[in-house]
């Protein structure tokens, strides 16, 4: 896929503003078209000053770079034109790109492929599998089959969608060679992890570098590691779970985040008083928490997610 570049301006769009008002309100569009075996349809917005712009498009952080939409979830008529001029053309699943922000990188609109465009296990050659209420009652409106998916081409894998994550951070890990790759991710999920990084740098803890082990996983790929330890209804299927660690150096472990010449469970600890303060001060990211000590195949690292209700698994 290919980014207009321009000089970013100082100030975001107001057409995102316009847009940010109807995200999850206004009148609903036609479905969007069936998918096609590749999408990559895009757009550019023209990057106008900022006026009475809600911070609420950009996450409670202030660093998330992209929005979804879809069917159920779709913008007013009037804002898609003044975006990307052809209304009709947005339905398509794909990435839209809007103005630059102040470190220009463009915003994302990304429209979701729809859940029912799943072929039995599939999405085209992408093996997908089959999620739990597929086969049996949600135990809770938690665990119903998820929204849909964004289509990740290796043009759009390196998008940034918030200050420190890019779409490529929460794909499945398998599957290295099959394009396009799908995703489920919800944006509650990158906006809680920003301000987990925020809430760090506050306290003294810098992190330049957080590192998604394990974002999104397919069932089919879930179903991989029922016997070492997943969960069989794993939040990690639903977009809304992510393993991470904090890795400055780059030496792929976690670092010493509590300064005691050491890496181990004491560190994820220190991400761990993080979330808490982070689900205090925003009880609707409330979600499951976790710590993972090492193992001979990773180093410690922490489980954040964002399902709704308070959870808490691990040795501490």
């Amino acid at each position: 896929m290919h980014y207009t570049k321009r000089r970013a301006p100082r100030l975001r769009a107001t057409v995102l503003a316009s847009a940010a008002a109807v995200l999850t309100a206004g009148p609903a569009l036609a479905a969007p078209a069936a998918p096609r075996a590749r999408a990559d349809a895009s757009a550019v917005a023209a990057p106008v000053t900022r006026a009475a712009f809600p911070d609420s498009l950009f996450g409670r952080s202030g660093k998330l770079r992209f929005r979804l939409f879809s069917s159920s979830r779709l913008f007013s008529l009037p804002v898609f034109e003044r975006l990307f001029g052809d209304p009709g053309a947005v339905t398509r699943p794909g990435v839209y790109t809007g103005a630059e922000d102040i470190l220009g990188r463009p915003f994302a609109f990304i429209s979701l492929i729809p859940f029912t465009a799943k072929n039995g296990g599939r999405l085209g050659d992408y093996r997908v599998g089959f999620w739990p209420s597929e086969r049996r009652r949600p135990r809770t409106d938690a665990y119903e089959n998820p929204e849909g998916f964004i289509e990740v081409t290796p043009e759009t894998q390196d998008l940034f969608i918030s200050e420190h994550f890019r779409l490529r951070d929460f794909l499945t890990h398998d599957q290295r060679d099959v394009w396009p790759k799908y995703l489920v991710l919800r944006e509650e999920l990158v906006d809680k992890l920003e301000l987990v990084i925020d809430d760090l740098g506050a306290n003294g803890v810098r992190v330049e570098r957080m590192v998604v082990m394990s974002g999104f996983r397919t069932p089919q790929y879930n179903a991989q590691g029922l016997r070492r330890g997943r969960a069989r209804d794993s939040r990690h299927q639903f977009g809304d779970a992510a393993d991470v660690f904090v890795d400055n150096d780059g030496n792929g472990r976690m670092d010493d985040l509590n300064r005691d010449k050491r890496v181990d469970s004491r560190d994820v600890r220190v991400i761990m008083q993080a979330i808490e303060r982070v689900e205090r001060a925003h009880p609707e990211l409330v979600g499951g928490a976790a710590l993972y000590r090492a193992t001979k195949a990773h180093g410690p690292f922490a489980h954040i997610d964002v399902r709704g209700a308070r959870a808490r698994w691990g040795r501490s």
